[in-house]
């Protein structure tokens, strides 16, 4: 019989991709990790890994082991859904990643609506960019990470849309094109631009842009360095804020978009607690 909670180490192996980042999620050593490992590779009677010095990665068969620990992973997900449906009311507490704007625009007032109607359950948000909670959702520190738009694990991630909003540029007040009702993005290929760091989402909208000067996660330092006239930038409209010495212009035509999402592990999704606070967070839009 194959352990699952050795499945759950070569998971952790997989999407961390060393033995040492797989121990610290998982809070195990790295010698307890590899000795977890062969003991799968024992149950299996499968060499689940390559090994070069330090380095290990999975082969073909571990590979396909990933694929059957995912599926066995959602499915214990629905178990415990099923089980918490038994439970008589709705008191708990629901963990949440989310990046700043979206704070402000879905989960505060979210946990408003879910303290008049639902105060058994408490709603734990930590500040995380959406690139970020991702990890901590597969790694089980959340319950449901909000985040833009990108590429998902799908078989272990069921996703919610939001809300989408355009990207706006910001410019120096005193830039030459200040005065512009709207502004073409072809039109500052040859500016200097400040940008989101690389694997944040948000980058993906000036993906092409051929010189990005500055990179930060915050939005309001972005913004901030605008202003000092360091460059422009394309910023999400809900993460504008009114700073002098720079101005917002909207894009000519059809903006790039952000597409919101809250993120649960598949299988969680009917886990009482849960979808409770998810209908709560799509109320809001």
């Amino acid at each position: 019989m194959i352990d699952p909670r050795r499945l759950r180490v070569l998971r952790a192996l997989a999407d961390h991709g060393t033995v040492t980042a797989a121990g610290e999620a998982l809070h195990l050593t790295p010698s307890a990790v590899s000795q977890q490992l062969a003991a799968l590779e024992s149950e299996t009677g499968q060499e689940l890994l390559h090994r070069r010095g330090r380095r290990v990665w999975l082969t073909a068969a571990g590979e396909l082991l990933v694929e059957h620990a995912n599926a066995v992973a959602a499915e214990l997900e629905r178990a415990q859904a099923t089980l918490a449906s038994f439970a008589t009311g709705a008191m708990g507490r629901v963990a949440l990643a989310s990046f700043a704007s979206a704070i402000t625009q879905v989960v505060a007032p979210a946990i408003r609506d879910l303290r008049k109607h639902a105060p058994g359950i408490t709603v734990l948000v930590r500040d995380a960019e959406g690139q970020l909670s991702i990890p901590l959702l597969l790694d089980g520190e959340i319950d449901i990470a909000i985040t833009e738009e990108q590429r998902l694990p799908s078989q272990r991630v069921a996703k919610f849309p939001l809300y989408t909003e355009p990207y706006d540029m910001v410019l120096p007040d005193d830039h030459p094109r200040a005065e512009q009702d709207t502004i073409l993005l072809r039109d500052l290929a040859d500016e200097d631009w400040i940008a989101p760091l690389p694997g944040n989402p948000c980058r993906d909208a000036i993906e092409g842009t051929p010189r990005i000067v500055h990179t930060s996660d915050d939005f309001r330092a972005i913004i901030a360095l605008v202003a000092a006239g360091a460059g422009v930038a394309l910023v999400p409209r809900t993460a504008l804020v009114d700073m002098p010495g720079a101005i917002v212009i909207p894009v000519h035509g059809v903006p790039p978009q952000r597409r919101v999402f809250a993120a649960v592990r598949r299988g969680s999704e009917e886990h009482p607690l849960i979808k409770t606070v998810l209908d709560a967070l799509q109320n809001q839009v």
